[in-house]
């Protein structure tokens, strides 16, 4: 078996773990780390097949103390997510094998099935790719599980946000003001709750960018019940930091052009908007590393600071 990362390996317990998962007379071998993960590891496993092939799967696994800590609900709501997703038309990866206490693998750790496809972060054809993003969304909030996934969890509060340097005082102080007050009411829909272009796998021709197509949405560890809206906001406001906040302003419009429904009230969508929009405030270093590690190199801790504030910006001015 050839190991192709340096810095770490997939370990022997968990290497065994994934054997006893395979069919008859497979085997690993080859193991690939995959990056521009944050929360774990990520791992691309080739089984050889006892007809000669080979096919891939893709082990998650928990690594860091902090995240350990919340493995085992993360990874229980994923693997129900992927179960539910089975047949319904969402392309997410289907469900092999799950540990989410640790029990025979050195860390929690989620075996699944590997998608085609790579994630695009970059600029070209965006125009052509944001249409298939707000689709694929609605397709997502139109699954109705037999039991909802537990309710949506949002930790920034007032007292958290991270004003950036320099920022408009004036415009995140009424934003701030904004998320103070409860949450409106809102009518239920299963959210994938990470939904945002690192997390959505294209097939995109070299020779014809505007036949990209969808080909899965990966990580649904997340997954809750909650609005619509909140969805929509996560993916805004990373197209905002990634490609400028006119991006992040659009896509609320593509998903209602695609069908989605949105909070009737402005005052409703604002809410929802500036509470993702100010969460992202807590991390902006980790995202836009992830992000230069995937070759935004541009895109430094301060460029999206700037972003982020003429984002949060223009919400107060078009929404506020």
């Amino acid at each position: 078996m050839t190991n192709h990362d340096e810095a770490a390996a997939v370990r022997p317990l968990t290497l065994a773990w994934v054997s006893r998962h395979l069919e008859v007379g497979e085997r690993i071998v080859r193991t690939e780390a995959l990056h521009g993960g944050i929360t774990a590891e990520m791992w691309r496993l080739t089984i050889g097949t006892r007809d000669g092939g080979t096919r891939d799967l893709v082990l998650r696994s928990f690594v860091d103390l902090f995240y350990v800590e919340h493995a085992e609900d993360w990874l229980n709501r994923e693997a129900g997510a992927l179960t539910l997703l089975t047949g319904t038309g969402v392309p997410a990866p289907g469900l092999v094998a799950v540990d989410p206490t640790a029990a025979h693998c050195e860390y929690p750790s989620l075996l699944m099935t590997h998608l085609a496809g790579r994630t695009v972060l970059d600029d070209v054809g965006l125009e052509r790719r944001v249409p298939l993003l707000a689709r694929q969304l609605v397709a997502i909030h139109a699954v109705r599980p037999a039991e909802w996934p537990r309710e949506y969890v949002a930790l920034t509060t007032a007292d958290t946000v991270v004003v950036p340097k320099g920022a408009d005082a004036a415009a995140w102080a009424a934003a701030i003001d904004v998320i103070r007050k409860p949450a409106p009411p809102y009518e239920g829909r299963f959210l994938h709750r990470d939904f945002q272009p690192g997390n959505v796998l294209f097939d995109v021709p070299p020779s014809r960018p505007a036949g990209a197509r969808i080909t899965g949405v990966v990580d649904w560890a997340a997954t809750s019940w909650g609005p619509a809206d909140l969805d929509v906001a996560h993916c805004s406001v990373n197209l905002a930091l990634l490609h400028g906040p006119a991006w992040g302003l659009r896509f609320a419009e593509a998903y209602e052009e695609a069908g989605g429904v949105l909070a009737a009230a402005p005052s409703e969508r604002l809410y929802w908007r500036v509470r993702d929009g100010l969460a992202s405030s807590e991390e902006v270093q980790l995202v836009s590393q992830s992000w230069r590690e995937a070759g935004r190199t541009e895109l430094t801790t301060r460029a999206v600071e700037e972003r982020l504030d003429a984002y949060v910006t223009a919400l107060m001015d078009t929404l506020g």
